[in-house]
């Protein structure tokens, strides 16, 4: 009798840890979706941002071009670990190609280009939200792939970690714009 309680207890056990993992790992897919969202709208609105500012400082063409090269890359990933650098890059570019508005009054007076740069503004407020939302899930999922004896039922049934969603040592450098007005 009590070998079969025993059993029963640990099965019961094993299903809960097992749904646990589930639910977490599902809260880490569900968190990359809302960021794949924000990150999807990015790359809408960088063709316009990058043809409203062409026609007012065509000598940024190497800025530009990195941008559209880091859009690329960041749409034809296939999965969000391959996505991460790419997104920081473009992030990176974006905030150069928004700080040239300060520098060149007629772009900055463009009402397509506020318009434009506010959005940009509003999507990357809202992808920082997601991004901490999504490095929370994988934190808390990751932490019970490593903690005991939930680690028994993840080795076993080859649940892997989640990759975080973070800057690496190139992307936390502060933005350097170069300004080469010609008047």
């Amino acid at each position: 009798m009590i070998f079969y309680t025993t059993s029963l207890l640990l099965a019961v056990g094993a299903i809960w840890l097992f749904n646990r993992l589930i639910r977490l790992r599902n809260q880490v897919r569900n968190g990359w979706s809302d960021v794949d969202v924000q990150l999807q709208r990015r790359h809408d609105l960088v063709p316009m941002l990058v043809e409203t500012v062409q026609g007012y400082a065509s000598h940024e063409r190497q800025l530009l071009e990195s941008i559209a090269r880091e859009r690329s890359a960041a749409m034809n990933a296939n999965s969000p670990a391959q996505r991460i650098a790419p997104e920081l890059a473009l992030g990176q570019h974006l905030g150069r190609l928004v700080a040239l508005g300060e520098a060149w009054p007629e772009l900055k007076a463009s009402s397509n280009f506020s318009q434009l740069a506010t959005r940009l503004v509003e999507i990357e407020d809202t992808l920082q939200h997601a991004r901490r939302f999504y490095n929370g899930s994988v934190r808390e999922y990751n932490t019970a792939l490593e903690t005991f004896p939930t680690l028994l039922i993840a080795g076993v049934l080859a649940f892997k970690p989640a990759e975080f969603f973070a800057a690496d040592a190139d992307a936390r450098a502060l933005v350097e714009v170069e300004l080469n007005q010609v008047a």
